[in-house]
């Protein structure tokens, strides 16, 4: 039998696995789904799946609200704003960037 689940609780799920220091097939696990299913909502939700890239961000608002959620990649103090659209491969140049600096 094929289980649905809400966008609320993918979103929470997702910020649960975002959170700094978290392994992600424990928080799995500990709700009950397979790792790689948190993996694929994490993908969906952020756009990606590499730790350093993905969002932490404590309001799940973030990312389900409005008509194009808004990831936030925080990279020490710094935050980095982008739509759910945005091109990976820029990101990739800004985050390196922020970092560099």
């Amino acid at each position: 039998m094929r289980r649905f689940w809400s966008d609320e609780f993918k979103a929470t799920a997702v910020e649960q696995a975002c959170q700094p220091g978290v392994n992600v097939s424990a928080v799995a696990r500990q709700i009950g789904i397979l790792p790689s299913q948190l993996y694929r909502w994490r993908r969906e939700l952020l756009g990606s799946d590499e730790p350093g890239q993905a969002a932490e961000t404590t309001d799940s608002q973030s990312f389900v609200s409005g008509p194009d959620p808004i990831v936030e990649i925080v990279i020490g103090n710094i935050v980095v704003r982008a739509g759910r659209h945005a091109d990976e491969a820029h990101l990739q140049r800004v985050i390196r960037a922020v970092r560099s600096a």
